[in-house]
């Protein structure tokens, strides 16, 4: 078998393995690691938790590793000392023969010194072995410092006519039971799920990850992404279901009432206000100190009026698009706000990734095409 496909064999099991910390590792990567002496597989493991052992440390202690082994790690191995010793360094007291990785780690506190580290200590390196896939796995972590946001998923939900709601706002539920499940799996993978006062004063939602670890197939308890509402008004009083669910809650607004504030922090929330120029919500200034906060995805529970100004300004990175075999009719609700277009040059085009079914629903994954 040729190298490079024995080194995509080897990859791909290591990031089989990064997939196990999907819903865990924020706001950490999900990385794996596989050792072979003599293409034999001697020890393999994945980062499983926020502040556990990397994936190459869990794989060195999982097996007696001999000098002179290939290690195939998904992303670059840490050079620095954070909450873990620095991985390139263990590594190094294996007098490992080669070490292959996906990627380079885009944290400018790691970005290449780890492989600088190897190849000053004589080390083999290859680089970029299944970039693609390991870039998909941690597209937020990626985002987060190479567009200085997180990533955003757009999801919604709608009828066959592309309708969210009745005119009366009367919603629940478009889609079905197994559709809904399924976005539980959206949600747990986010570090942040970001709605607006309108969506929780109509719904009253949760927002909460209603999954076991058994069903994330997970060891660690499971970990409830930070709320983030766009309240610009302060419209909420601290009563709602949301505030009653456990997990962080984080509240963008542009009104420095001092006593709403105190209230909304009596309730448990963290409340950011934020300067304005024509009193709306900077969306893009709002990622960029999401991002600063650690947040690597966002997931989206929100109407048409927060959907279509993210899309408008350019700042969706994917569509989740559940669609039920149902008719609502011409008066109800839209999916995204965009304004009233009248030149075909300005819609919104968009990429079909996917397309499923989910139940008795259909699920359309699609990335968004910049004007």
């Amino acid at each position: 078998m040729p190298d490079q496909h024995i080194h995509e064999y080897w990859m791909s099991q290591a990031l089989r393995l990064a997939r196990r910390g999907l819903y865990s590792t924020a706001p950490n990567p999900r990385v794996g690691c596989v050792v072979v002496k003599d293409g034999v597989l001697v020890a393999e493991g994945w980062h499983e938790f926020t502040g556990g052992p990397h994936a190459e440390i869990n794989a060195i202690n999982n097996a007696k590793i001999k000098p002179g082994s290939d290690f195939y790690v998904t992303l670059e191995p840490c050079s620095h000392q954070g909450k873990t010793p620095a991985c390139v360094d263990a590594l190094l007291k294996l007098n490992p023969s080669r070490v292959i990785v996906a990627m380079a780690d885009p944290n400018p506190l790691v970005a290449g010194q780890g492989l600088e580290k190897l190849l000053l200590n004589k080390v083999e390196v290859i680089c970029g072995v299944l970039k693609t896939q390991a870039r998909e796995l941690n597209s937020g972590f990626i985002s987060r410092f190479e567009k200085q946001r997180p990533f955003v998923r757009l999801k919604m939900a709608s009828s066959l006519d592309g309708k969210t709601a009745l005119n009366n706002g009367k919603s629940q539920w478009i889609t079905g039971e197994a559709a809904r499940r399924d976005v539980q799996f959206l949600r747990a993978r986010a570090s942040a799920i970001l709605t607006s006062a309108s969506t929780v004063l109509a719904d009253n939602p949760s927002l909460d990850v209603r999954l076991s670890a058994d069903d994330l197939a997970q060891q660690c308890d499971v970990r409830q992404p930070v709320r983030v509402i766009v309240d610009s008004q302060l419209r909420l009083t601290g009563k709602e279901k949301v505030f009653h669910c456990g997990g962080e809650i984080w509240i963008y607004t542009l009104n420095s009432d001092d006593e709403k504030r105190k209230q909304l922090q009596a309730a448990g929330a963290e409340v950011t206000v934020l300067n304005s120029a024509d009193q709306q919500i900077n969306l893009k200034q709002l990622l960029m100190h999401l991002a600063s906060r650690e947040i690597n995805e966002i997931h989206t529970e929100c109407g048409q009026t927060l959907a279509g100004a993210l899309l408008q300004q350019g700042l969706v990175d994917e569509i989740v698009l559940y669609m039920a075999p149902k008719l609502l009719g011409s008066a109800a609700r839209g999916l995204f706000d965009l304004g009233e277009l009248t030149d075909m040059n300005a819609i919104q085009r968009c990429k079909i990734n996917q397309i499923r079914t989910i139940g008795d629903d259909i699920r359309i994954t699609l990335t968004p095409e910049q004007n």
